[in-house]
C-alpha cells in the first residue's frame, strides 16, 4: 500500500530559514527576563552519582579533520610498524591523553571549588 501526501523537509543546519516577526520579538522578550525568574523545576537537577556513573553517546562520531603535523622520525616508525591503522591508533592515543587531561583538570576544580566553598563556609559562619 503506498502513502500518499508525504511531505519531506530538510533543514539546512548551515543556513537556517530566518525568523519571522513574531519569533524576533519572543526572543528579545526571552532575552531580557533575568535567570531567577526562569522556572526550571521541570528540570531535576544532576547528582554527582550521575555524572560519575554517566557514559558518552555511543552514537558520537567525531568529525575528522585532515592536517598536516610534524612527528620525530622514530615515532613515525613506531606508529608504521604496527602495520595499517597508525593515523586510527596515533588519533586513540591522543584522545586517550585528552581524556585523561580533561577528567583531571575536571577533578582539580572541584577540588578547588570545594575548598573555596568550605573556606567560604568558615569564614561567615555564625556559631
Amino acid at each position: 500500500m503506498r502513502r500518499k501526501n508525504i511531505v519531506g523537509y530538510e533543514l539546512d543546519l548551515e543556513q537556517p530559514p530566518p525568523l519571522s516577526a513574531a519569533q524576533r520579538a519572543e526572543l528579545k522578550a526571552l532575552a531580557t527576563v533575568p535567570d531567577e525568574q526562569i522556572d526550571t523545576s521541570d528540570i531535576p537537577l544532576l547528582s554527582e552519582e550521575f555524572w560519575n556513573s554517566a557514559i558518552s553517546n555511543p552514537f558520537y562520531r567525531p568529525i575528522k579533520q585532515q592536517l598536516t603535523v610534524r612527528l620525530d622520525a622514530d615515532v613515525l616508525i613506531w606508529l608504521r610498524s604496527a602495520g595499517p591503522g597508525y593515523q586510527t591508533k596515533l588519533n586513540a592515543i591522543l584522545r586517550e591523553a585528552m581524556v585523561r587531561e580533561v577528567a583531571s583538570r575536571a577533578r582539580s576544580n572541584r577540588r578547588i571549588s570545594q575548598a573555596a566553598s568550605s573556606a567560604f563556609s568558615n569564614a561567615f559562619s555564625f556559631a
